[in-house]
């Protein structure tokens, strides 16, 4: 099986594990699914909204590596695009049937210094503010936010993930910021600097 060259004419590692997880070496999958495992869980929760919907979301995309690595083609795509378009793909799916959880709020960062007591409610407020906005955009326009925002992938990635042109995917995120900022002016808050 011939791999995809990364930039310096050397297979990638990622093509080497597919190669041997599409041979049915389980040593390989363990090693893949440790290198891409928090990306997959970060970007079903930017989706979600719910850790253990992302937490089963990312697990159901790495048995459909597992189960479809023989279908995997070097060179027709990264296995990370390839990876993100599985999980964004079950996270939409999962987006749309119905909600029986509510949103769960993302864990605090830590931070070095102690924020003052108005700091911290007005961080508080924008999160909540930000996380009810994100609720209300429809989940293509989500997906948009958090591959390009949250999980910081480039606008080509997020296009590729996406299964869409990057002009499409430029559109596609205008108009969910858009759709955010006017969900926040409603609730009388700004996003100073821009998105997140």
């Amino acid at each position: 099986m011939s791999a995809e060259l990364g930039w310096d004419g050397r297979e990638t590692l990622d093509d080497v594990l597919m190669s041997q997880v599409a041979d049915g070496n389980a040593s390989a999958f363990e090693v893949l699914a440790r290198r891409h495992m928090r990306r997959a869980l970060a970007i079903a929760q930017g989706v979600v909204g719910n850790p253990s919907d992302a937490d089963e979301i990312a697990q159901e995309a790495f048995m459909r590596v597992w189960e479809f690595a023989g279908r995997w083609t070097p060179g027709r795509a990264q296995f990370t695009t390839w990876l993100h378009r599985i999980v964004l793909n079950l996270s939409l799916d999962r987006r749309r049937k119905p909600q029986w959880v509510a949103f769960e709020a993302v864990g605090e960062v830590a931070d070095d210094r102690e924020p003052s007591a108005t700091e911290t409610v007005a961080r508080r407020e924008r999160e909540s503010a930000i996380e009810r906005a994100m609720r209300k955009i429809p989940p293509r326009q989500r997906a948009a936010i958090s591959l390009f925002y949250f999980e910081g992938l480039s606008g080509k990635a997020a296009s590729d993930a996406l299964g869409i042109s990057v002009a499409a995917f430029e559109q596609l995120l205008l108009r969910a910021r858009r759709a955010i900022k006017a969900e926040l002016a409603t609730a009388g808050l700004d996003l100073q600097g821009g998105m997140p």
